[in-house]
């Protein structure tokens, strides 16, 4: 009853301690892997800031959600820590993207678009996925959420790529591949702020 009650119960804050989730996670885990591969060769076939950006994202996810099955099960002051490490290190790749944006529009260059929008696409694909295994896991400690909110921005951010590869080839300019990076960037800091809060407020409870 208890272990049942870890998924279903409103007063219980889900910690991870389910066979069906951890086997959701590894899914994921192989799903984010694969998709920064083929996203970092994509984005530099493509020349696309916005690809790299979202590769980077892709590679930050699967050492997120590699280090949530590590801790499941864990102290709360260690998965609290764990958590604090994620959320400090979306910081940093926030910081790496708007400073490699800054770059790209200094040395200007056309991406190429119909890349950028298929690579979205399939990018998309892949998120929904892991959206939806996720949908019934949405709320619970900071190293759940941290999860839930890489997945749910990671389709906002692949819907952002596609569109920029729209306005590329519509506009002819670099801008739209430009603008979209530091949408990511910011959807990578707004993840940052709130798991290290929710991080931080659950290091408090536990001393």
């Amino acid at each position: 009853m208890a272990g049942n009650c870890r998924d279903s119960c409103n007063d219980t804050q889900f910690e991870g301690v389910s066979e069906t989730y951890k086997r959701i996670l590894w899914i994921i885990v192989a799903i984010n892997c694969l998709m920064f591969f083929v996203e970092v060769f994509a984005g530099f076939i493509a020349d696309s800031t916005a690809l790299k950006a979202d590769a980077l994202d892709f590679l930050g996810d699967t050492a997120t959600y590699a280090i949530t099955l590590l801790v499941i099960g864990k102290s709360l002051e260690l998965r609290a820590k764990a958590a604090l490490l994620k959320g400090l290190s979306l910081g940093a790749m926030a910081l790496f993207v708007l400073g490699f944006t800054l770059y790209k529009v200094i040395v200007v260059g056309q991406p190429e678009p119909m890349t950028m929008g298929i690579i979205g696409l399939l990018a998309f694909t892949a998120n929904m996925v892991s959206v939806l295994l996720l949908l019934k896991y949405r709320e619970g400690d900071s190293n759940i959420k941290s999860v839930w909110l890489c997945s749910r921005n990671d389709a906002i951010g692949n819907i952002a790529v596609m569109i920029a590869g729209a306005g590329v080839f519509a506009t002819g300019t670099v801008w739209p591949d430009i603008i979209v990076a530091f949408i990511i960037a910011g959807l990578f800091l707004h993840s940052s702020i709130k798991i290290t809060l929710q991080a931080l407020s659950e290091l408090k409870k536990d001393h």
